[in-house]
């Protein structure tokens, strides 16, 4: 038997059937992954099918040696049978990669710098909205915000549709000007 020692702490026996078994799993890695790579789509799961498979292996190393690389390919053949049964039943083809796709996310969530800059866009226009005269405010606010037309907010407030669209143009140019005075007094 030989002797060896792990970073320099006692000796651990290695027996010869041990160095065989070591020199085989070097030996067989590198043709069991060509092997994997042809049925799986990606080297990355070539390469954990196949450490999964040697690392199966490890309980059968006290077999004969000619039965090893039967017991190895059929390990991973396993493996692959298996993985493709739990993607089959986890739906994997309808999953989104986190790793791989976290950049190209869209998130609904804003940023907190444009939540706050939206925040202050609202309360700049909801000043600009109060400081319309009553009638002008309430009926740009039925076109704009209830959706009412023209007609329907005539009829609403008993008006005529000339008075209303009277009031909208004074409601926009009266925001334009008070929106403008607004940005010029943020610079």
């Amino acid at each position: 038997m030989g002797r060896s020692s792990v970073d320099g702490d006692q000796p651990i026996e290695t027996s010869p059937e041990t160095i065989s078994f070591e020199r085989f799993v070097r030996e067989q890695r590198n043709p069991l992954l060509g092997f994997l790579r042809r049925r799986v789509s990606s080297e990355e799961d070539a390469q954990d099918i196949a450490q999964e498979s040697l690392a199966r292996l490890i309980r059968y190393r006290d077999h004969a040696p000619e039965t090893w690389s039967a017991l190895l390919y059929r390990i991973a053949i396993n493996a692959l049978n298996d993985r493709a049964r739990r993607a089959q039943t986890h739906h994997v083809t309808d999953h989104v990669s986190l790793d791989e796709n976290v950049h190209a996310l869209a998130s609904s969530e804003q940023a907190h710098e444009q939540r706050l800059d939206t925040h202050q866009e609202l309360a700049r226009v909801q000043q600009a909205l109060l400081r319309l005269p009553p009638r002008c405010r309430d009926i740009y606010l039925l076109n704009r915000i209830d959706g009412m037309s023209y007609p329907e907010i005539a009829t609403h407030c008993g008006i005529s549709v000339k008075a209303v669209e009277k009031q909208i143009g004074k409601a926009l140019a009266l925001l334009r000007k008070q929106l403008g005075e607004l940005d010029a007094g943020r610079n």
